[in-house]
Order: structure tokens, then C-alpha cells, then sequence
């Protein structure tokens, strides 16, 4: 068998905008009506903010250097880390 046949190649393509369709109607289904993402949000902000609270100096100042180097997020919107 010639591997440098390309000639004989099929092209293959899936469309999977159906099915992820499906799939985020299902999320939401899921979910239910009482969701309220606005909430969600808020709560786990209040989460994350009681995480990092009460910490002694040294925790704080390891806290701190880690948000500097971007391995943890740190305070405002899109907290995510850099890495």
C-alpha cells in the first residue's frame, strides 16, 4: 500500500452545531428556571473572598506573591490566574 497516495483520501467533516445546540438546551434545562446566574456570580465572589480572608502576614505576603506572579488570580472582573 502507497502511504503517499492522497489522491484516494476522502475528505471527512462533522458538523456538530446540531448537537451542541442540543447540548446547551439541556445545560439550561438542567439548570431549571429558578437559576439565577446574577447569584451565582455574586456567590462566588463572596466564596472567594472568604477564602482569602483572616490570613496571617506570612500567608498574606505568600498570597500576594503568587497573585504578582499570576499564578493566582487576583482582586477584579475576569479574576482568573495568567497562567
Amino acid at each position: 500500500m502507497n502511504q503517499d497516495n492522497t489522491d484516494a483520501l476522502m475528505p471527512f467533516t462533522l458538523d456538530l452545531t446540531f448537537d451542541e445546540a442540543r447540548r446547551r438546551t439541556e445545560v439550561m434545562a438542567a439548570l431549571g428556571p429558578d437559576w439565577d446566574p446574577v447569584a451565582a456570580l455574586q456567590g462566588e465572589d463572596e466564596a472567594y473572598a472568604l477564602l482569602y480572608s483572616g490570613l496571617d502576614a506570612e500567608q498574606q505576603r505568600t498570597y500576594d506573591m503568587l497573585v504578582a506572579a499570576g499564578v493566582l488570580p487576583g482582586e477584579g472582573p475576569g479574576r482568573a490566574p495568567s497562567h
